[in-house]
């Protein structure tokens, strides 16, 4: 028998690869923090000899998710910002509030809330998009969870950069000092089309072709970014070269069919992110008519200010029941396709398809478990229907990346929780009394 790290027994496992396929009483052995075999439980238990075997006999086994697109530090304002207008939530609460605030430590400790968070969530990956990016790095490679951590470039000054320049120099130096780590990797993040001169795009538009690096942006979040200038917003980004693969654009809500299809064809990806574009009432994102042009659909929760939680679950079952309640003549999206949007479609957006969800072997062992002996998940008929429709972020049992256990029997392995929750108690007192 060969020996092995670990072998997990389940009684189910999702791999996504291919779509659609569920396997009973089957197994993952890993070795190395990467995915060796998946097979039956009966073979792979004759052929490794694991130093743990961790058997799960009620649950699904399937690829961590990945959030592709957050904000983590904003788990400090979670509750802070709770207007009903998009532009005075963003201009008069939270803009004022991260003004005030944001620092290093800040970010440290809003960044360890949301992974904690999130791992109790399932996620064992996420974009980010933060000042104080170097930060974020250091939290996440402290905590040994996966981040593509976002390089953010804005024209106005910030207490971490004076200029889009200034982004632009800073974000290269933390590219090149992550290039070889296996848990971080970095993305371009300019803020908006609107909030960025030509010039600036062209610029980070040059950086991410010359180093091959994903580039992250808002992209028609609102009715009121469509047109500028006389001139549509996708139709600029077109015009600057940064409707590319490399691009993941986010919420993308108000488009026409010119709009989509320009996207289509440059094969760029989209961040859809319901919950928070119902609470901030900027609408909902024509999903169904991106499956139809077949471009690459992901998930992610924004951050908590806007959301209020990090939590995928969540966010699947809010998009799965739109895309049912806004039906299309054409187009039907089947559980088993959101999965795939909130695992691999989310690795692809991020740049990170080739290395984590799906459970192929060589793949890196990113994994979560769910729990569905509970009363509101039995019987089961299609355990990927029971996760998109029915399971909760309290049944997410287990969580490895890299094959490391970060939540195990539902309890941080890594982080103090309650360290963690007292620092975000200070912050709230401290905002709440300025």
């Amino acid at each position: 028998m060969d020996p092995i790290d670990t072998l997990i027994n389940a009684r189910w496992i999702i791999p996504i690869e291919p779509v659609g396929r569920v396997l009973e009483f089957h197994s993952v052995a890993i070795q190395a923090g990467r995915i060796l075999a998946v097979g039956p439980t009966s073979e792979l238990s004759g052929r490794f000899a694991a130093r743990e075997i961790v058997d799960r006999t009620d649950h699904v086994l399937l690829p961590g998710f990945v959030n592709a697109h957050t904000h983590a530090a904003m788990t400090l304002l979670r509750g802070a910002a709770e207007s009903a207008s998009f532009e005075r939530w963003l201009r008069t609460q939270v803009w004022p509030l991260e003004h005030r605030w944001i620092d290093a430590e800040y970010v440290r400790d809003g960044t360890e809330l949301a992974i904690a968070d999130m791992l109790t969530s399932g996620t064992t990956c996420f974009g980010d998009m933060h000042l104080y990016p170097e930060v974020v790095a250091q939290t996440v490679s402290a905590a040994q969870m996966r981040a593509c951590v976002g390089l953010p470039v804005i024209e106005e000054s910030t207490s971490w950069a004076e200029s889009a320049g200034e982004c632009l120099e800073k974000g290269l130096k933390l590219h090149d000092d992550y290039r070889d780590d296996p848990l971080v990797t970095t993305c371009l993040s300019p803020y908006a089309s609107w909030a960025l001169g030509d010039e600036t795009l062209i610029r980070v538009r040059r950086a991410a072709d010359e180093l091959e690096l994903p580039m992250s942006m808002h992209v028609n979040e609102s009715a009121d970014e469509v047109v500028a200038e006389g001139e549509r917003t996708i139709a600029r980004l077109d015009r600057l070269g940064l409707l590319s693969p490399l691009l993941a654009a986010v919420h993308m809500i108000h488009l026409d069919d010119v709009d989509l299809d320009a996207c289509a064809n440059a094969g760029i990806s989209v961040v859809h992110c319901p919950q928070s574009n119902l609470k901030l009432g900027n609408g909902v994102s024509p999903v169904a008519r991106f499956k139809a042009r077949d471009m690459n659909i992901a998930v992610g929760t924004n951050g908590a200010a806007s959301n209020n939680d990090l939590s995928m679950l969540d966010e699947l079952r809010t998009a799965a029941l739109l895309a049912r309640g806004i039906p299309s003549a054409h187009v039907t999206i089947e559980a088993h396709e959101w999965l795939r949007f909130a695992t691999l479609n989310g690795a692809r957006a991020l740049g990170l398809g080739e290395v984590i969800g799906s459970l192929t072997p060589g793949k890196w062992a990113d994994l979560c478990c769910i729990d569905l002996k509970r009363a509101h998940t039995q019987p089961v008929y299609d355990p990927a229907a029971q996760i998109v429709f029915a399971a909760s972020r309290d049944q997410v049992s287990d969580v490895w990346v890299a094959g490391r256990a970060l939540l195990s029997s539902s309890r941080l392995t890594r982080l103090d929780l309650e360290d963690v929750l007292e620092r975000a108690q200070r912050w709230r007192e401290r905002i709440s009394k300025a």
